[in-house]
């Protein structure tokens, strides 16, 4: 891989290929309910769209048995990279989500997925924009996620999920109620728009998802409790 570049952040030293998800506020809020949810040596952690591999290398360093889980190879070689910098050991896979953890069953699933809103439906195939493009609602991946976890958590595992405002905070709580989860949210917090949406602006008001003065999104993370 060509033009890596070092992130420095809460989460410490990390390296980041291009096409590669940098950790930001998302990555940061989530990091710190990771932290609350008090990982003792060999909790077992799921990383699913692991990006860079912070977040994993982070449960890592907190003591976790981690697995990571990314659709695309630049993202699989980037968490190596970044586990070999910080001395530690990672189980990378690569793979659409769960499939690549078949059999396997976890305490903790962390997940920051593409949860962006796109004015295309689908979820984008190829190029940088994979890592936070979700369809027409932003839901394209969430709505996956929150079907197919319980599948892959132990007795009273827990998931820990960070989104957008934007994608419908209340919709995530309601598919995974029905998905047999306990769902609350644990974290808020708002940021000013970033890049992605800054450029798409004129659309997300279009589309009634943004308010014409409003120039701040809202990041939560929703931890759900298997029953």
């Amino acid at each position: 891989m060509s033009a890596i570049g070092v992130t420095v952040s809460p989460l410490g030293r990390i390296l980041t290929a291009p096409g590669v998800y940098v950790p930001q506020s998302d990555s940061f809020l989530l990091a710190e309910a990771i932290r609350r949810e008090g990982i003792r040596e060999g909790t077992r952690v799921l990383d699913m769209c692991t990006g860079s591999g912070a977040l994993a290398v982070y449960a890592a360093r907190l003591g976790a048995r981690v697995t990571a889980v990314d659709s695309t190879r630049r993202a699989v070689l980037t968490t190596r990279a970044n586990a070999l910098l910080a001395r530690r050991w990672i189980t990378v896979r690569r793979g659409d989500l769960l499939s690549a953890v078949t059999g396997h069953s976890f305490d903790l699933v962390v997940c920051n997925p593409p949860y962006v809103p796109a004015p295309r439906p689908g979820v984008p195939h190829f190029g940088a924009a994979r890592a936070w493009d979700a369809g027409l609602g932003g839901r394209a991946v969430v709505d996956r996620i929150c079907a197919a976890v319980p599948d892959v958590l132990r007795p009273d595992g827990v998931l820990l999920m960070v989104h957008s405002g934007l994608c419908d905070a209340e919709a995530t709580l309601g598919a995974l109620e029905r998905s047999g989860m306990r769902a609350t949210i644990a974290d808020r917090t708002t940021i000013p728009f970033g890049p992605v949406l800054r450029e798409r602006l004129d659309w997300l008001r279009r589309a009634g998802l943004v308010g014409t003065h409003d120039n701040r999104e809202e990041l939560v993370v929703v931890r759900a409790e298997k029953r």
